[in-house]
Parts: C-alpha cells; sequence; structure tokens
C-alpha cells in the first residue's frame, strides 16, 4: 500500500509537471523564408556563436534586459571529461545587442560588434573545452569546502545564480537504418525544460546549410514567460542579423 501511494504521489507529480511545460519546437528554414548555417559561414561568422548572439538579442527584446546565459561545453579531451558552462553573455555581446537594436548605428558598426561578439564567444567555448573555464572549478571549490565543513559565502552566493536561459547545440544525429534522407525527413532531435521557473531553454540543432531547429521551452505557470513569443524572437533576431549581410 505504501509503495503504491508514493507511486501515485510520483505520477501525479510528474503530470502536474508535464502540465506545465510550454513547449514549441519550429525549424528556421529557407524554404520558409530563413536560412541555416550556410549564410553564417558565408558571413564570416561561427555558426554556434550566431545563433547564441541571436538568443541574446531575443532575450533583451523578450525580458528588456540580459542575464545569466548557460550553454554546455563537452570536455572530451579529458579523460572521463563531461562539460563545461559557456557563459554566453559577455561586455562584447551586449555591445553588439545595443549596436544591433540601435537605430542610429550604422550597418557598418553592427557588424564590426557582431564580429567583436562572436571572437570573444569562440574565444570562451574553447576556453571551455579545453579545461579553462570556471563553472566546474567553482563547483570543485565548493564540494571541497563541504567536505572540510567550511561555508565559503562567495561559493554559495556564486552557485546559486539562477540560469534564466539555459541553451546547448544539439549534435546532428540521423539514423541510416532507412537509407539517406533528405531535409524533409531530418529529425529535430530532443530538447529540455527551463532550469529556473522564470526562465528558457533553448536546444537548437543546426541540421544544414539550409534549416535550423529550435526547442525552446518554459514554465505556463510564469506570468514573464512565453515560449512561443521567444521563438518569434528568436526568429526576428535572426532576420535582423542576416540583414546586415544581403544578398
Amino acid at each position: 500500500a505504501r509503495a503504491r501511494a508514493a507511486i501515485e504521489e510520483a505520477a501525479a507529480s510528474a503530470a502536474a509537471l508535464c502540465d506545465d511545460l510550454d513547449l514549441v519546437v519550429d525549424c528556421f528554414a529557407t524554404k520558409t523564408g530563413g536560412y541555416g548555417k550556410g549564410l553564417m559561414k558565408r558571413a564570416g561568422c561561427g555558426p554556434d556563436a550566431w545563433i547564441q548572439l541571436a538568443l541574446q538579442v531575443a532575450y533583451f527584446r523578450d525580458q528588456g534586459r540580459l542575464h545569466l546565459t548557460y550553454e554546455s561545453a563537452a570536455t572530451r579531451l579529458f579523460n572521463e571529461g563531461r562539460t563545461e558552462t559557456i557563459r554566453s553573455v559577455s561586455a562584447e555581446s551586449r555591445a553588439f545587442v545595443e549596436a544591433l537594436l540601435d537605430p542610429a548605428a550604422s550597418a557598418a558598426d553592427k557588424i564590426r560588434a557582431l564580429r567583436r561578439a562572436a571572437e570573444r564567444h569562440q574565444e570562451t567555448s574553447r576556453d571551455a573545452s579545453c579545461g579553462r573555464g570556471v563553472d566546474r572549478h567553482l563547483f570543485a571549490l565548493y564540494v571541497a569546502a563541504m567536505g572540510l565543513g567550511k561555508e565559503v559565502g562567495f561559493l554559495k552566493e556564486a552557485l546559486a545564480m539562477p540560469w534564466r536561459l539555459s541553451t546547448s547545440q544539439i549534435p546532428q544525429r540521423q539514423t541510416e537504418v532507412v537509407g539517406p534522407v533528405g531535409e524533409d525527413m531530418v529529425s529535430p532531435s530532443g530538447g529540455f525544460g527551463p532550469v529556473a521557473d522564470d526562465g528558457y531553454g533553448v536546444s537548437y540543432m543546426l541540421a544544414s546549410d539550409h534549416q535550423t531547429f529550435f526547442h525552446v521551452s518554459s514554465k505556463r505557470s510564469c506570468p514573464t514567460t512565453d515560449s512561443g513569443r521567444f521563438v518569434r524572437e528568436i526568429f526576428r533576431a535572426l532576420h535582423d542579423m542576416a540583414a546586415l549581410f544581403p544578398a
């Protein structure tokens, strides 16, 4: 009886979490007016940096400010390496957001800010993948402090800061069981929920030169977030960035 009650309680809790999830899956594709990594590469920008900067523009428009942003980086260079955090918000990314949204800024100024922000993001990404990130280091110090019975205010405060924009690029994996497939058959892969109650979870897959998939999640119970609205802001930001590089 106790086991049955525990199972029913867990099932009800899981159902409530699912009901509260606001999930939107969409594709930004050439055939519907969008684009994939082809345009980003022609603009001389790394695709991941391009998407991350678009997310910053979208978040600023959606929330009126920038906030701590998480992007996962693989640390496969190391034995049993898992992940490190890429902190996507930087002084350079903020400068780009401000430049893009400034009607008085010239296209040249906006492109210059974009390139600086993209270079900064790529540098941060390399550092994270090569073990030069900060978050796993901070967590290790926190664990060591707890093991010694010490409470370090700085570490506790740093690790408690909420990631209101949690992101990850999903690698393209497509089964070959049914043979080669066209772009219409490419799977959008999977996503994840928001890390903070008032935040967004965004996974994206650069499927080809012509399409990019997005999974955007938030909580229906939060009055300040809306997954559908945020997807629209992401697409709007992507269009605004592409307009800097007319064909």
